[in-house]
């Protein structure tokens, strides 16, 4: 997939604000990795203490999903995921707009290739499926480093930023579909292609079904099951996550029991994510309102 061409327009005087954005995040992709996380770390520690809404849906969401968790227990680990956000905002800087040498450098161990391998021996492509953690575009552009990928995504709402963040992804990307390019993924699965894809939010979508996320019906889209049926795919969890000493542990797990109808796949994949989120909680995407869409009479999440 070629990379986007240059719109002259976008040097308006309109778009100089998100070209500033731009630099500054160019400039940090040039710091040491143990620079830039100390800077995370910094910029998570002031996050944490800034009050906002976004921390009360954090509180919300842990609070649901884990209930054996005492307060003191639950207001921890909203301190930590707070604190990861910073790193979030580095890594996703380093992600895109890092050098090569500069990811090649990063400490990265992967497992499971082999579950890959043997599904691109039986001539089937790949819904790689993960979830919404804090370094996923920085682990998306490790692990491309052994394996070609795609990606699906959402365009982005500044122009400056869609055709930056496009033409960065598409460095180390074979491609990427926007997330209604339903038949450019299928054909891409069907030609044997891996495709990058996290199913974990609530998108408040007409294709969604309650099933259980931690034990709560949580609104997730049926895409997973239709893709994989429809690209005649295997689909593979993507287990990834920070480690203590620095660096990423990615592992590939065996390929996911798909075959029965939208709703039962579907919660087979979020069984999944679970199990990937209580590897490393605090690292989980927990500011996101993922209980937004209720069943019928059930109590309201964020208030």
């Amino acid at each position: 997939m070629p990379r986007p061409s240059f719109d002259p327009s976008l040097l308006a005087p309109r778009h100089w604000p998100a070209w500033l954005g731009v630099a500054v995040i160019w400039l940090i992709a040039r710091l040491p990795y143990p620079l830039l996380m100390s800077l995370g770390r910094l910029l998570g520690t002031l996050i944490r203490h800034v009050p906002s809404r976004r921390r009360r849906v954090a509180e919300a969401n842990i609070a649901l999903c884990f209930p054996e968790l005492d307060a003191q227990e639950q207001a921890a680990l909203v301190d930590a995921h707070l604190t990861d956000i910073g790193l979030m905002l580095v890594e996703f800087a380093l992600g895109w707009m890092g050098s090569d040498r500069a990811i090649a450098r990063i400490p990265t161990r992967v497992e499971g290739l082999e579950h890959l391998e043997a599904a691109r021996a039986q001539g089937q492509g790949v819904l790689l499926v993960g979830g919404h953690f804090s370094h996923l575009e920085l682990c998306a552009r490790l692990i491309s480093r052994r394996i070609p990928i795609a990606g699906m995504y959402r365009r982005m709402d500044s122009p400056v930023f869609e055709w930056t963040v496009l033409r960065a992804r598409l460095h180390y990307a074979a491609a990427m579909f926007e997330k209604d390019d339903i038949r450019g993924t299928v054909k891409y699965l069907r030609s044997g292609g891996t495709v990058w894809y996290a199913p974990d939010q609530d998108m408040r979508s007409k294709d969604s079904v309650f099933v259980p996320f931690f034990g709560v019906p949580a609104a997730t889209i049926t895409a997973t099951h239709h893709l994989a049926r429809m690209g005649q795919a295997q689909v593979i969890p993507f287990f990834h996550h920070r480690l203590a000493e620095g660096g990423y542990a990615m592992r590939l797990g065996a390929p996911l029991p798909m075959g029965g109808d939208a709703a039962a796949d579907t919660a087979v994949v979020n069984a999944s994510v679970e199990q990937m989120v209580r590897a490393a909680p605090a690292q989980y995407l927990w500011v996101h309102k993922r209980f937004k869409s209720r069943p019928p009479g059930a109590p309201e999440v964020y208030r």
